[in-house]
């Protein structure tokens, strides 16, 4: 049964997560088996370009070094594998745009920083929540590219990509925090890879499971905070972190939203891909919908009652994730005011999807 995370290529596969058998030396362990490297060639390229133009001329040199760069191929191919169109005569154009030179100065001084980033920092941070002996294996590649979004690419592969919009409003420490999330993805795809079907699982029990596993958006932002007591934004602008906090408030209430979107999976209601996954990537929000919120709300508290341990062991099952944390929350629950207490998922939910 082969699954991939739902978050990672957006289009749900069939099955339940299993974990990789982890070594002896606890959780969070990566020894030597990390391998995270930053290239930089393509805003290399791309800015030498810009500083030519601005002399008068551009040796077509230059245009070659950015079309042979790692970054750019690798954009390229990402673009073309997503049905986008990508070509080298509209990303010239980008780049010849009088909005870009006007960037030039910020952009070049954002990349000297980006390129002091504590790289094995961010790793370390994302494998202290990843089973023992998970191999951490990805390029980093800031890029000056049109859209300004970042994301993985070849999750699950040795080619594992994360492609950073360079942008000039995120500051270094910023970055080791995207870093540190993306790279709990990658991680998290390498550990919680194919099982063995026994054959027991509907296909509605299938689709469920696969889509638990956007949960795994929360873990990351777990990981990348470092833990439970540092706050998600800690090194955010005001207004992120404001954001984040009235978003986490509406744990309550999107916790019977997306409870009801499992169990209509479950029973039938829901059954067309399409609508599935309609209904799943709204909860993706605009930056951190509840896959983010409820995921961390779940992860943070297994954390709190049982242990980092107990959280990264329960990662790569779906249904133990929801019963570890369901135990939790009663737990922690008896402690809080009525008001602060955490929502539990219900009984229904936590059958319907399998022993």
């Amino acid at each position: 049964m082969r699954v991939v995370r739902a978050m990672v290529l957006v289009v749900a596969a069939a099955g339940a997560l299993a974990c990789r058998p982890g070594r002896a030396d606890g959780p969070g362990v990566v020894a030597l088996r990390t391998s995270v490297t930053l290239v930089a060639d393509e805003p290399d390229a791309a800015l030498a370009i810009l500083a030519a133009r601005a002399e008068g001329s551009v040796d077509p040199q230059l245009w070659e070094a950015l079309w042979s760069s790692t970054g750019y191929r690798r954009l390229a191919r990402r673009e073309r594998a997503m049905g986008r169109s990508f070509t080298d005569s509209a990303f010239r154009r980008f780049l010849e745009s009088d909005t870009l030179a006007a960037l030039r100065p910020s952009l070049e001084t954002t990349l000297a920083s980006w390129k002091r980033a504590d790289v094995a920092r961010a790793a370390r941070k994302a494998a202290a929540y990843l089973p023992a002996g998970t191999e951490l294996r990805a390029l980093l590649l800031p890029l000056i590219k049109p859209q300004p979004n970042s994301f993985v690419f070849d999750v699950g592969t040795d080619s594992a990509a994360i492609f950073l919009y360079l942008d000039p409003s995120v500051t270094r420490d910023q970055l080791e925090v995207t870093l540190a999330h993306e790279l709990h993805h990658i991680g998290y795809a390498v550990a919680c890879e194919a099982g063995d079907d026994p054959g027991t699982l509907t296909e509605p029990q299938r689709t469920a499971l696969t889509w638990l596993g956007a949960f795994g958006e929360g873990v990351a932002v777990l990981a990348a905070a470092g833990g439970p007591d540092v706050h998600p934004h800690a090194s955010s602008d005001s207004a992120d972190r404001a954001r984040w906090d009235r978003d986490f408030r509406q744990v309550g209430t999107d916790f019977p939203r997306v409870e009801a979107f499992f169990l209509d999976i479950l029973a039938g209601r829901t059954v067309e891909p399409a609508e599935v996954r309609q209904r799943a990537m709204a909860f993706f929000g605009d930056a951190q919908g509840p896959w983010y919120t409820i995921g961390y709300a779940m992860a943070s508290a297994i954390e709190r009652m049982d242990g980092r341990e107990a959280l990264v062991s329960s990662l790569c099952n779906g249904r133990e994730l929801l019963r570890r944390y369901n135990a939790a929350a009663v737990r922690s629950n008896a402690k809080l005011t009525a008001s602060a207490r955490l929502p539990l998922w219900s009984d229904e939910l936590i059958a319907r999807l399998g022993p």
